[in-house]
């Protein structure tokens, strides 16, 4: 059964993937295509409504981009949000112009009664972000709210069922967004919000079944939530045709890989096949320092060891990729199809033979992919994974890599996580983690000097890991932290806390 569709058209707002998000939250599936999608595109996907995003543009310009005047004779709901509002407005016969004064960040805006308005009427905030407005409405339409410097911050022509908003409803600084979504997708389009995860899993599952029934599958498995998903989905679908390969390669943080193998191979007894390499990728990474090459070596290394496994076992039909839905709209795809040409899968190399890949995660933004594992029956920490880099600790271990800095380093970040989950934080804390600097100072242990490691610890807060604010771990907590690590773990005599937000500094150190 197909899902009740919302599509959002794309003229290059900041906030897009947001403004689906925010659509799907209210369970409603809808998907994110170019501003310019032929029209019979748009018509065949069936939408029970349309959103214009935001975007960089003057709709007033000769070369704008602007929506075919054809969507607005479709007879199905319109929302144009910030420029999305000012190019359906050029469209239809209004006119745009450069405010006196520009409106960025909070302002204070007067809602009136209306569908998308009810029971949010008043005075209240939203977030701005234009130079340009709605100076002459289109013919048909009518302000339904305003500021002190926007008289048109919101329009409808209700007949039509179009509507508009120079605001950002999308973001958690306008605080009737949500609600304003859930009424234009509820009340004006008539959705009855059948996005559900538990129907996803048990149609896919389906789908996957009729898909690769009798054929050889192969899955890289990272023990990441996108790959563990997608390898769980398969081997529900198909079980012992799937053939996961998991490359040990050592970097992974305390008991990663045994937690990995167990869950796999115990509770959903899956054809695992472990490689160990530390070894193998400890002799790669010797004397190297710059991040850059290390990770470069490291992922090229992955890439051997997966063809080597791979020809072991003959010939597969099939690759599982974990591809979500970010990936799809950051490579500019136009079409979300089950599968692509292998030469665009994860740097994976062309001369490996599969006659398909295939993609059970691609219609999925990462909460969604999360919400999926635990209708699966992943246990959830590994579904609440903490985001953690290819090269895995090569990079949180400034300068050169050795299996005593691995040691060391996985053993602090085990009791940095441990204690964040003992007095009820970590899941506060978008990401977390230890990292091993280069840098070596004095400190006394009894009456003896010492000359050792000083370590770093990383915490931030943030809602798209775009821009993060460093985390207020209350300092109990770091006290405990600093003390355990300091007392339990050889060769780290500091423990500092990075208190830098994203910008200037980066998430990660390398």
């Amino acid at each position: 059964m197909k899902n009740e569709t919302v599509v959002l058209l794309d003229f290059g707002a900041q906030y897009n993937q947001l403004i689906a998000r925010r659509v799907r939250e209210c369970g409603v599936y809808c998907e994110l295509l170019p501003y310019d999608t032929d029209i019979e595109k748009i018509k065949a996907r069936s939408p029970k409504g349309i959103i214009l995003t935001g975007g960089p543009y003057n709709a007033y310009e000769e070369d704008a981009p602007l929506p075919a005047k054809a969507l607005f004779e479709l007879g199905i709901p319109v929302l144009g949000i910030c420029y999305g509002l000012q190019s359906m407005s050029q469209v239809l016969g209004g006119t745009i112009d450069r405010t006196e004064k520009r409106e960025y960040g909070a302002q204070t805006i007067t809602l009136e009664e209306s569908p998308i308005f009810q029971g949010l009427t008043g005075e209240t905030q939203c977030w701005m972000s234009h130079t340009n407005q709605v100076d002459v409405l289109p013919p048909g339409f009518q302000s339904i709210a305003h500021t002190a410097t926007c008289p048109n911050a919101a329009v409808m022509d209700q007949n039509r069922k179009f509507y508009g908003v120079q605001f950002h409803p999308e973001v958690e600084h306008t605080p009737f967004g949500q609600k304003m979504l859930h009424h234009f997708l509820f009340q004006v389009c008539g959705v009855s919000g059948d996005w559900q995860m538990d129907s996803y899993a048990k149609r896919t599952i389906e789908e996957l079944r009729k898909k690769m029934k009798g054929q050889k599958v192969l899955c890289a498995l990272s023990g990441g939530v996108d790959s563990s998903v997608a390898a769980v989905l398969a081997h529900k679908a198909i079980g012992d045709n799937l053939t996961c390969i998991f490359v040990d390669h050592g970097l992974l943080r305390k008991n990663e890989g045994d937690e990995v193998e167990a869950i796999f191979k115990k509770q959903f007894a899956m054809n695992l096949i472990r490689v160990d390499c530390k070894q193998r990728f400890l002799d790669l990474l010797a004397g190297v320092t710059e991040p850059e090459k290390k990770r470069k070596l490291i992922g090229a290394e992955f890439i051997k060891v997966f063809e080597e496994e791979a020809r072991k076992l003959g010939q597969c039909d099939i690759l599982i990729q974990g591809t979500i839905y970010p990936d799809v709209i950051e490579s500019g795809s136009k079409n979300a199809q089950v599968i692509k040409s292998h030469h665009n899968v994860g740097g994976l190399p062309d001369v490996m033979d599969f006659k398909e890949i295939v993609e059970p995660l691609r219609d999925l933004f990462k909460d969604e992919v999360r919400k999926l594992g635990l209708e699966l029956g992943i246990p959830e920490f590994l579904v609440f994974r903490q985001p953690f880099p290819g090269p895995g600790l090569a990079v949180r271990i400034i300068g050169d890599i050795t299996a005593e800095k691995i040691e060391i380093l996985q053993n602090a970040d085990a009791i940095f996580r441990e204690e964040l989950e003992k007095d009820g934080i970590a899941k506060e804390i978008n990401q977390y983690f230890a990292v091993l600097t280069n840098m070596r100072s004095v400190g006394v242990m009894g009456d003896e000097r010492t000359y050792d490691y000083t370590l770093a610890l990383r915490a931030v807060t943030t809602s798209d890991f775009m821009t993060a604010d460093w985390a207020k771990i209350p300092y109990p907590t770091l006290v405990k932290v600093s003390n355990r690590i300091t007392n339990e773990v050889r060769h780290i005599n500091r423990v500092v806390y990075d208190i830098t937000q994203k910008p200037p500094a980066t998430i990660e150190w390398e």
